[in-house]
């Protein structure tokens, strides 16, 4: 049992791999996607090189103990994409609702990064899993998130089931809600060589699958029935 049990936790490692191979299957098969769904694409693309990378660097220090690399680095990079593409995803979906407030956030977010790592955080040099820039990233996708249900209510969507974008964003609220907790105390768990910072990042690897199996519906929605919003 300790050995399927061994098994089954390096199949979770690495689901920020194959987890993403799930909708660039998607991707491949049907390449007419919405217009507004591109920073989504791009997300996943970009995710998925960058992920590979970040997992590599795992298997190394795994099989060559000591060896002085880190993938840390390479988790904040993964952070500012996602914050990015979807704030421009954003943007590009329900146009006429909220864009001036979603504009003012995409700036303080950014603004937010780029102060973080200039005075309290070095991105580089100490290789540090910057739980600040996490967490900023899941309290304002929270709010991004919270803004298009409302945008959505106001309008009474009947074929809310039918629109990509439901699907995209209710994935992503799935995941930023579970991960907050996860990665405000992520950091500190490490840093106190707490155990419990191996077992709850598990949570986030499961959480990551339910995303990439809703934006692989989204996908599919999209080209399948040629939703165009």
């Amino acid at each position: 049992m300790d050995k399927i049990g061994d098994y089954l936790l390096n199949i979770l490692d690495w689901s920020e791999v194959w987890a993403l191979m799930i909708p660039l299957s998607v991707l491949l098969f049907y390449r007419q996607q919405s217009p507004s769904l591109r920073p989504v694409v791009v997300f996943v693309w970009l995710g998925f090189l960058v992920n590979i990378a970040i997992d590599v660097i795992m298997a190394i220090n795994l099989y060559l103990p000591g060896y002085p690399l880190t993938n840390n680095p390479l988790y904040n990079v993964q952070s500012i994409i996602r914050l990015s593409c979807f704030s421009f995803y954003f943007l590009q979906i329900q146009k006429d609702s909220f864009r001036k407030t979603k504009i003012v956030i995409g700036i303080v977010a950014a603004l937010f990064v780029l102060v973080n790592f200039l005075f309290f955080e070095r991105f580089v040099e100490f290789g540090a899993f910057s739980s600040n820039l996490f967490t900023c990233e899941s309290y304002v996708l929270l709010i991004y998130c919270m803004l298009f249900y409302i945008a959505e209510l106001k309008d009474d969507a009947s074929n809310l089931f039918y629109n990509p974008h439901f699907w995209v964003v209710t994935g992503l609220s799935i995941y930023v809600v579970i991960n907050f907790f996860v990665f405000l105390f992520y950091q500190p768990m490490v840093d106190m060589k707490n155990r419990l910072a191996l077992d709850i990042w598990n949570v986030h690897n499961i959480a990551f699958v339910v995303f990439c199996l809703f934006l692989t519906k989204a996908f599919y929605g999209s080209a399948r029935y040629q939703y165009s919003v």
